[in-house]
């Protein structure tokens, strides 16, 4: 999530904007924002906490056309030239909607922390943008398991002089290690006692930043990462990693979200999205390689795993 690059450092509408969206720190802001605006909805909202069974389903299979929220951000998910809503978690959402009857997803592009507060005002039927499953939004809303899995990576320089391979070994070879903007890896870096780590807008920066020798890596997810240093005689990518923090995976994982009031809704996603993972996810990955992901990717981690912490 080929595909296009825009800035994704969280201060413009582009492709450096998603990873610092789903950072901790974003995280928390979107479910300030939740709150904020989720009491301006529909009355048939539930209350925080209650969950229904919903019949929104059936609605979207006469109307025939489901509204995603996006937040215009690839690889995850944007409006395309054509107009039409593209990117790894449409292109999921297209598939699995005309499996339910559904056949056509019209997108409704908004800011990422708006997402959640215009699903439950109902200004969108699911939001469809890669969120990042965590115990503060499953507070607010239902989500799908994962479709996918982020690992972290670091851009290093051309060959890796250092074997950097985690953050632990930035910290045991005192290195000096970068990230972007309201990154979470910022975070994963302090948990393995970094405690100095230079903070850019984005990988581009980071990648600049390597290739001078400013710095000995820029962390990040592993797509924006390999996406960074795709073309580079400069610098390349190390392998994939889990992040953990106080001892335990740090998942960044991402799936759909639905109203607390369609339980349905969500339940059917989630045998649609099972079929795609079966045979060593061979659907899945036909819907997603186009935008980046792969097989690092994949995950059977449930929505229920994710919320629980």
């Amino acid at each position: 999530m080929a595909r296009p690059h825009t800035d994704r450092s969280g201060n413009d509408d582009g492709y450096h904007r998603g990873l610092s969206r789903r950072s901790l720190l974003a995280g928390a802001a979107s479910l300030g924002a939740a709150g904020a605006l989720g009491v301006a909805g529909c009355s048939r909202v539930p209350d925080e906490g209650k969950v229904l069974g919903g019949s929104l389903l059936e609605t979207l299979r006469d109307r025939g056309v489901a509204k995603i929220g996006i937040a215009s951000e690839p690889p995850f998910g944007y409006v395309g030239d054509d107009g039409q809503a593209t990117g790894e978690a449409p292109a999921i959402a297209e598939v699995i909607f005309k499996r339910l009857g559904i056949d056509e997803v019209k997108p409704v592009p908004v800011d990422f922390g708006a997402l959640i507060p215009g699903l439950k005002a109902q200004q969108f039927d699911v939001v469809s943008a890669g969120m990042y499953i965590n115990p503060p939004r499953c507070e607010q809303v239902l989500f799908s398991d994962p479709d996918y899995l982020m690992l972290d990576s670091f851009i290093v320089k051309k060959g890796n002089p250092h074997g950097i391979k985690t953050y632990e070994d930035i910290k045991k070879k005192g290195l000096k290690l970068a990230s972007g903007k309201a990154y979470a890896e910022i975070e994963y870096a302090k948990a393995a006692g970094i405690t100095d780590v230079l903070v850019l807008p984005d990988q581009v920066a980071g990648l600049d930043a390597v290739s001078q020798g400013r710095v000995d890596a820029f962390a990040g997810t592993n797509i924006t990462v390999k996406s960074a240093v795709k073309g580079s005689n400069r610098a390349s990518a190390t392998e994939a990693f889990q992040p953990m923090v106080d001892g335990k995976p740090a998942y960044g994982a991402g799936g759909f979200a639905f109203r607390q009031s369609e339980k349905n809704f969500r339940d059917a996603f989630n045998r649609e999205l099972l079929k795609l993972k079966a045979d060593n996810y061979k659907e899945l990955l036909e819907i997603v390689e186009p935008f980046g992901f792969g097989r690092a990717e994949m995950t059977d981690l449930t929505a229920k795993e994710l919320c629980a912490g």
